[in-house]
C-alpha cells in the first residue's frame, strides 16, 4: 500500500472518542502553551537582553520582566494556534494525539480565542512596556511561524529552513527591548540559534518520521536515499558552522581563554553526537542528539553571558549589598532601574545604585 493510499485510509476512519485520566481544563490551556519551548525561548529572551544592556551599563529589572513577560505572552499564544491550525493533522500522530486540540477536549473556537487573546495581549503589552521594535519582532515571528513555516510542512521539506528564521528570533526581541536597535552583536546571537535549530530538529524528525509520515508533514524526503542526503547535510553543516561562530564570537570583546576552552568542549561534544546520528541513523542516536541539543544551548548561551560579565562588569556581575555609606542619602529616579556607575564616584569606582522606583526603596553600595 503506498503511503498517499495509507494516509488516506487512516483519515477516512472516524477517530475513537478519547478520554485520558487527570485531564482538566486548566491543564489543558497549560498544555496549549507549549511550556518546555517557552522556556527556551525565554532564555535566549534573556540573554538578548543582558548582553544588550551591557553595552550602555545599565540593566533595568522591570524593563527585562516587562520584555519576558510579552515575549511569553506571544510565544504562548503562537504555540497554541499552532496547535489550532495542525489539530486534524496532530490527530494523526501518536506523538500529539494527547494535545487538548487535537483530542477534542477544547473546542476549536476556544482554542482560537485563547491563542489570539494570549498573542495581541503579548505584542500590546511589548509595545506599551518596552518599545515598538521588540513588538514588531514578536508579531513576525509569530506571522511567518504560524502562515509561512505551519503550512510548508506539509509541502516541501524546506520548511525546516524557513522555520529556523523566525525560530531564531528570541535573542533579537530581547537585544531590541534592551537598547531599541540591533547591531552585529543581535544578530551573531541570531546566527547560533539559527544553526543550532536544524540538528535539534532533524533528531526530533527522525524519532517522529512515521508519525509525520502518517499525518501527510513532508519535513524529510519520502525517498530513503533522498532522506539520508538530507538528514546528513541538515545535520552535519550547521554543526560544523557552529563550532567556529561560536569560538570567533565577539561581541564587545575577544572571549577569555577559558571560554574558548569551554566553548570548544561543548561544540565537539554536540558535533560526537550529530556524527553518530548521521553514521547509524537510528532513534537511540537520535534521542541522545536531542538530548546533547537541549544541554548545548542554554550552557553555550550562559558561557557568553558569563563571558561578557567578566569582561564588562557592567554587563553583569556578583554583588555585595551591605556597609552601606552613612552620608550617602537614597537617589530618586524616575523609574524602577540597576546601574553602575563605574569610576563616577568618588569613594568606590565601581559603586553602584538599585533604585525600586521611590525615595525609601533605594540600594547603595559596591560591587564585589
Amino acid at each position: 500500500m503506498s503511503h498517499r493510499s495509507g494516509l488516506k485510509d487512516f483519515s477516512s476512519a472516524p477517530a475513537p472518542e478519547r478520554h485520558f485520566a487527570g485531564s482538566t481544563l486548566l491543564s489543558d490551556y497549560w498544555a496549549l502553551t507549549k511550556p518546555e519551548v517557552n522556556f527556551l525561548i525565554l532564555i535566549t529572551t534573556f540573554v538578548g537582553f543582558y548582553l544588550a544592556s551591557g553595552t550602555d551599563g545599565r540593566f533595568s529589572f522591570a524593563r527585562l520582566f516587562n520584555t519576558l513577560l510579552g515575549t511569553l505572552l506571544v510565544a504562548s499564544g503562537t504555540g497554541t494556534l499552532n496547535q489550532y491550525l495542525e489539530r486534524k493533522f496532530d490527530a494523526q500522530m501518536r506523538r500529539t494525539a494527547r494535545r487538548p486540540a487535537a483530542a477534542g477536549r477544547l473546542t476549536a473556537s476556544a482554542v482560537v480565542v485563547f491563542g489570539t487573546a494570549l498573542a495581541a495581549a503579548g505584542s500590546i503589552y511589548l509595545a506599551i512596556a518596552v518599545n515598538i521594535l521588540a513588538s514588531l519582532l514578536a508579531t513576525l515571528t509569530l506571522l511567518v511561524y504560524l502562515f509561512v513555516y505551519t503550512p510548508l510542512k506539509r509541502k516541501t521539506p524546506l520548511c525546516v529552513l524557513v522555520g529556523a528564521f523566525p525560530g531564531a528570533m528570541p535573542p533579537l526581541i530581547g537585544w531590541a527591548a534592551a537598547s531599541g536597535h540591533l547591531p552585529l552583536q543581535a544578530w551573531t546571537l541570531y546566527a547560533l540559534l539559527f544553526l543550532w535549530q536544524f540538528p535539534h530538529f532533524m533528531a526530533i524528525a527522525w524519532m517522529y518520521r512515521e508519525d509525520y509520515d502518517r499525518a501527510g508533514y513532508l519535513v524529510l524526503p519520502h525517498q530513503d536515499r533522498a532522506r539520508a542526503s538530507f538528514v546528513r547535510c541538515q545535520t552535519l553543516l550547521p554543526l560544523l558552522a557552529l563550532t567556529p561562530l561560536s569560538l570567533l564570537l565577539r561581541l564587545e570583546r575577544a572571549p577569555q581563554t577559558w571560554y574558548w576552552i569551554a566553548a570548544l568542549f561543548l561544540n565537539l561534544g554536540f558535533l560526537h553526537y550529530g556524527m553518530q546520528f548521521v553514521l547509524n541513523k537510528s532513534g537511540s542516536a537520535a534521542r541522545r542528539l536531542l538530548m546533547a541539543s537541549i544541554i548545548y544551548l542554554p550552557l553555550l548561551f550562559m558561557l557568553i553571558v558569563v563571558d561578557s560579565g567578566a569582561h564588562n562588569p557592567r554587563a553583569g556581575a556578583s554583588f555585595r549589598i551591605g556597609q552601606f555609606g552613612s552620608n550617602l542619602g537614597p537617589i530618586s529616579w524616575p523609574k524602577s532601574s540597576f546601574e553602575f556607575l563605574s569610576n563616577s564616584h568618588p569613594r568606590n569606582s565601581n559603586y553602584f545604585r538599585i533604585d525600586f522606583g521611590t525615595p525609601e526603596k533605594v540600594w547603595e553600595g559596591a560591587a564585589c
